[in-house]
Formats: C-alpha cells, structure tokens, sequence
C-alpha cells in the first residue's frame, strides 16, 4: 500500500476502491507495525493537541517569546457577531483559529507541526471549523487528517517541506494544499478531487518567500497560516465543483521544488531578504537580540 507520487496513490485508491483516507491508514499500519486502533488512537491524540492549542492560543494576550505576538487571535475572536469584518464570522473565526495556533507555538506551547511549525496552524483550523460548523464526527476528522498526510507525504518524499530549501511555498503551500485535501475529503469528495484542490493550493502561492523577521517564526508566519485557511477552503470548494487542475499534482510538487532551489538564499528563512531585510524590521532585530550573547560576539 505504500506510495510515492500522487500517480500512483490514486492508482492505488482506483485498485482497492479506497479513499486516500484508507490507503493512508493501511499504508501507516504496513510502514509502523501498528494497528489500525493503534494508528487511529495516535491521529485522535494529534487532532487533540491540535484544538488545545487553539483554546490556549485564544485565551490569551500574552506577548510571544520573540514580541511580535500579542493575542491577535483573541482579538479576531472578540469581535466575532459585531458585524465588524468583510468576510463572514465563520471565516475570520477559522482565520483566529490558524492565528491561534502560531501563538500557542510562538509562546512555547505544545503544537503539531503540520508540517512545520511555520505552518501549523492552517490544518487545524480548518478542521476545528468543519467540526463546529459541519457537525464533522472525530471518524470524519481522521479520515481528513490522514488524507492530509498523504498529500504531505508526497511533497516529502517528492520536494521540500522546508521554507529553507524551498521558501514559504514550501510550508504554508504544503500545509495548505494538505488542508485543501482534507476539507474534500471531509465532503466525501473523490481521491482525484482531493490532489486537484491541493493543486490549486499551490498554484496559488507558487514562488512565495519565507522572510521571517528578526528570523523568528511569527511574522509574517501567522498571517500567513490565516490566509493558508482561505485558500484551503477556497481550492477545497473549485474541486468539489469538479473543477479540475490543468497540470496534475505531482508535476506541480516538482515545479515547486524547482522554484523553491530557483530562489536566492536570501529568501529561504536567511531573515536576510523581502520583509525581514525592510528597515523596520531590521531595527525590530536590532533592538530583540541588542543583550544577547551573540551580538557582543559580533
């Protein structure tokens, strides 16, 4: 049941009459030695983690350990049912969800990178949403997590999930294009649907620098993770329409491999190029790292 390209996983979902869900589990049953109540029971801890990291991100003004954090969730959420926002509640409720998480990690707390911690934070907040919105049952939730892995699995083994070999395309475009995936999955959308909205992530923020300011993984990173939330849910409703993807998934993966090792290194998490090297935040750095150790060495 293994897989190594998103060819040969909907080959596998054709031959067995399989959801990508399905194959997943018995792939990571074949692949670990576990059962599939064991495998399940390691998903449920994760999505557990997951949405505790959200209620602590949410409950909280605490500054971040870098600073540049300051409850910008609980803030979104505080407004929820004031008619403040252009998007409706429920979107910006799974903005300060994505938010929420990038704070938890920020602040030291317990997260899941999904599959970084710069990008942590999309995947649970769109399936906290479906589980609040679209009554999603915890067996829907893992068969949407596990689908989610299938399509992170594949960037792995084919690309970078790394913004330092691949730009931030690389992480919120992976976590997006995982979340997209699950968000079909979680319709009962086909396994070709599913790899077609995680096409769509990509293409979408193809060729997007990872500029960490002040090298901390928090701005632009949290804003970030929220906009990965819209896209998601967007790339998840154009495949369910059966839009389909022009240029199929894996050769997307493979062109953002190539964009990613294209990008100079000063827009691989250098914090050396784009919004890191701007004069404000070059000052921002100045003024976090003016007492440590590392700046009287230099």
């Amino acid at each position: 049941m293994n897989f190594f390209s998103g060819k040969q996983l909907l080959a596998l979902c054709e031959e067995q009459q399989m959801s990508i869900a399905q194959v997943m589990l018995a792939r990571e049953q074949e692949v670990s030695g576990r059962t599939e109540e064991e495998v399940i029971a390691g998903v449920k801890h994760s999505l557990d983690v997951m949405f505790r990291s959200i209620d602590q991100g949410l409950a909280s003004y605490d500054k971040s350990l870098g600073g540049l954090l300051s409850g910008h969730s609980k803030k979104i959420y505080g407004e929820l049912g004031k008619e403040s926002f252009y998007l409706p509640d429920r979107t910006m409720k799974a903005v300060a969800y994505a938010l929420a998480v990038m704070e938890s990690n920020a602040r030291m707390g317990v997260i899941v990178a999904a599959p970084t911690a710069g990008s942590s934070g999309i995947l649970p907040a769109v399936l906290r949403d479906a589980q609040e919105t679209s009554g999603a049952t915890m067996a829907q939730l893992v068969d949407a997590y596990l689908c989610a892995g299938a399509v992170g699995l594949i960037v792995m083994q084919n690309a970078s999930i790394s913004g330092a070999k691949g730009g931030c395309q690389a992480e919120i475009g992976t976590s997006t294009a995982m979340s997209a995936a699950a968000l079909v999955q979680l319709k009962g959308g086909s396994p070709k649907q599913c790899l077609d909205a995680a096409s769509f992530a990509f293409k979408n923020i193809l060729g997007l620098a990872c500029d960490p300011i002040a090298g901390l993984v928090e701005v632009p990173c949290a804003k970030r993770n929220g906009l990965g939330v819209l896209n998601a849910m967007y790339c998840a409703d154009l495949a369910l329409m059966e839009i389909g993807s022009l240029v199929p998934f894996d050769e997307i993966v493979d062109a953002m491999y190539h964009v990613g090792l294209s990008m100079p290194a000063t827009l691989r998490e250098t914090a050396m190029g784009g919004l890191a090297a701007t004069p404000t935040a070059k000052r921002i750095e100045r003024d976090l790292f003016a007492n440590t150790e590392l700046s009287k060495k230099k």
